[in-house]
């Protein structure tokens, strides 16, 4: 089953499932946040909740997903009543490609044949020795992240932005997990989405002890979430498109089978800080990537569309990239 959010200037959120090339409206629930916590509170399997709530109402999805109707896509998931409960966070240098990427950044003198191995590479190489515990024990921790609060999070369609103190933007195609924190402080994952996790790889460059304000940036997912993807083995493609023509594009991999850590792995070391187990509280973690066109020296420009699409995720996520051009400004703190 796949879910979408929705705006309506008149009728407000709604939560979908999708039929293609039908949305069909779920009666009771409007966002994905409400219903997971009635599952929850009830203990009825969610896909089950929604089903026996769907109404009669169907809407015609390619005008929505073009932009060409009054409903509105939103983020697959967020917290409706407060976006500093959402907590957008990651999990870095799980695949192959991205710890490479991220060494071939950080060698000095560009003499990567001679040089010592990075601090990238060796977090990457101790996930693949210990990043796939036995069952019932603690693996190795891998790099982990942190992005923003739910209000960086954007929808299918909208422009991602480049700060006016930030130094570029690209793509970076991945599949986050939407978790919930229920009454007792379990949490609970609620499915995968697609994801434009979007960073700063230019500040990053200069320094892997920039990677933190290089992650702090708006980023999308959407437009649908999966109930039942087992995140086993994900395929698909990113490409970047300038008008009518695509300036960049390759083959994406992840889940499970193409990376070093385990999702038990990857979750319990998100989980373990009661921080992250605040009832009620919403999560949304990326995963990583292993494909980004900064890697292959692709710059974007301004109104550049980038466009992830996983195989088994439903339609692909398309946003434009934004440059805000106005020369930074001193901020300053005033004192009370």
């Amino acid at each position: 089953m796949r879910l979408v959010q929705l705006q309506h200037p008149v009728e407000g959120r709604r939560l979908a499932v999708v039929e293609e090339p039908f949305l069909r409206l779920v009666q009771t629930f409007p966002s994905l946040f409400h219903a997971a916590n009635q599952t929850i509170q009830s203990s009825r399997p969610l896909q089950e909740l929604i089903t026996a709530d769907l109404s009669q109402t169907t809407l015609d999805y390619d005008a929505v997903y073009g932009g060409q109707s009054e409903w509105k896509l939103l983020p697959a998931a967020d917290h409706p009543m407060e976006a500093g409960r959402c907590h957008v966070s990651g999990t870095g240098l799980t695949h192959m490609k991205s710890a490479a990427n991220r060494d071939a950044m950080h060698q000095s003198g560009g003499a990567a044949a001679a040089a010592p191995v990075t601090d990238s590479m060796k977090i990457y190489q101790w996930g693949a020795e210990g990043g796939r515990p036995a069952e019932g024990a603690i693996g190795v921790q891998p790099e982990w992240f942190y992005k923003g609060n739910g209000s960086i999070l954007r929808a299918h369609g909208e422009a991602l932005d480049v700060p006016e103190f930030g130094d570029d933007g690209g793509e970076e195609p991945e599949v986050a997990g939407i978790y919930l924190i229920g009454p007792d402080g379990q949490p609970y994952r609620i499915g995968f989405v697609t994801g434009n996790e979007f960073s700063d790889h230019e500040m990053e460059r200069k320094n892997y002890l920039y990677l933190a304000p290089a992650k702090l940036r708006t980023c999308s997912i959407g437009p649908e979430i999966v109930l039942d993807e087992t995140f086993a083995n994900l395929t698909g493609t990113v490409r970047v498109q300038r008008g009518d023509t695509t300036v960049w594009s390759h083959a994406i991999n992840t889940g499970e089978a193409n990376m070093v850590h385990s999702l038990t792995n990857l979750e319990y070391h998100h989980f373990k800080y009661p921080l992250h187990r605040r009832a009620g509280d919403l999560h949304v973690h990326f995963f990583g990537a292993d494909a980004f066109s900064f890697g292959d020296g692709v710059t974007l420009a301004d109104g550049d569309m980038m466009e992830v699409q996983w195989n088994e995720m439903g339609r692909p996520l398309r946003n434009p990239i934004k440059i805000i051009s106005t020369p930074p400004a001193l901020f300053t703190v005033k004192k009370i």
